[in-house]
């Protein structure tokens, strides 16, 4: 017999059959295993497994009016942060039996525009974007597609339907501050012009001198500013301008990280002649040596309670806040 010949397609009343029970309990397992008994569960996975059966997901949507997927974009997989936040939403997600469709925008918002309307042509029930900062185009198909709208990472007067985050500006200016009150007096900030929650933290430490009295020194950091090497040349300009200042508050811990191997490289005590803090308390955060100061962020928290208010929205529950405000946290280690 030629291996070319078709094998005939495996429906899901065959995995029924095989399982031993109805084919709606098989749609019930695959759509929401949580509310399926275990070993009810197990025998139709088996069968799954056994036969090689594939879901018709278009038909099943059809049906219902539901995808069972709920989509998210997040600026970029490098950063550990965001990564956690992708876990949280997995989880809350397949807890009701739905799956996340994620895409990365690189920090640009042509591609953010682009994996939205990509997204949308795909009917997902929900939509997690990262930030407040979209185009008008997106705003626009957003309005019009009438489906729960989650913006994170950041807060706003207006979001799209609904936000969860923290203040980017206020975590800025609180961690200025906290240098202040541990004595340094000549504190810089380092950070990309390109992300806008980057911004917010520059605009933060830069009000907090001001109402300190203090003089800021701003270094810019080109591309969207996440690599090793971004925060040793930092400190390789600071150096070479002589600009004198005591301690360095950068946008997030890579470049952090980056600086204090670039102080160790050329012998300047951290922090007796140069304190470093960073964003975000990555692992590398807490396992370098010194400890990095830094701004700790509900990375995970952020993405399930961003997918919890969306399942609520999708099961007709009343949203009691559109507006989420989960909060940051000032850990200092012996960096700074």
């Amino acid at each position: 017999m030629s291996d070319d010949v078709e094998k005939p397609r495996i429906r899901m009343r065959d995995v029924a059959r095989r399982a031993g029970v109805s084919a709606i309990t098989v749609s019930r397992v695959l759509s929401a295993p949580d509310k399926v008994a275990p070993e009810t569960r197990a025998a139709v996975w088996s069968a799954v497994e056994a036969l090689g059966y594939v879901p018709n997901l278009a038909a099943g949507t059809l049906k219902s009016q539901r995808s069972r997927i709920v989509a998210a974009i997040v600026p970029t997989l490098r950063n550990a942060i965001f990564a956690e936040t992708v876990e949280g939403m997995a989880d809350a997600l397949r807890a009701e039996g739905y799956q996340l469709l994620l895409a990365a925008s690189g920090y640009d918002p042509a591609i953010e525009e682009a994996s939205v309307m990509a997204f949308l042509g795909r009917q997902p029930d929900g939509l997690i974007l990262t930030g407040i900062e979209h185009s008008d185009a997106v705003r626009a198909r957003l309005a019009a597609a009438r489906l729960p709208v989650v913006e994170t990472w950041d807060l706003g007067a207006s979001p799209i339907d609904m936000l969860v985050g923290f203040s980017n500006y206020d975590a800025g200016a609180a961690i200025t501050r906290d240098l202040a009150r541990s004595g340094y007096r000549r504190i810089a900030f380092a950070g990309t012009e390109r992300e806008a929650r980057a911004v917010q933290r520059r605009a933060g430490y830069r009000d907090a001198v001001r109402a300190l009295g203090m003089p800021a020194t701003e270094v810019a950091v080109a591309a969207a500013g996440l690599s090793i090497a971004d925060g040793a040349d930092v400190i390789a300009r600071l150096l070479a301008e002589g600009g004198g200042a005591d301690a360095v508050f950068f946008a997030n811990d890579y470049l952090a990280f980056g600086a204090l191997v670039e102080c160790q490289r050329r012998g300047v005590p951290v922090p007796g002649q140069l304190a470093i803090a960073g964003f975000g308390d990555f692992e590398i955060a807490r396992e370098s040596l010194p400890g990095l100061t830094t701004v700790r962020i509900p990375g995970y928290a952020i993405g399930r309670e961003a997918a919890g208010l969306v399942m609520r929205r999708l099961a007709g529950a009343a949203v009691d806040r559109r507006i989420v405000d989960l909060g940051f946290e000032i850990v200092r280690r012996a960096s700074a």
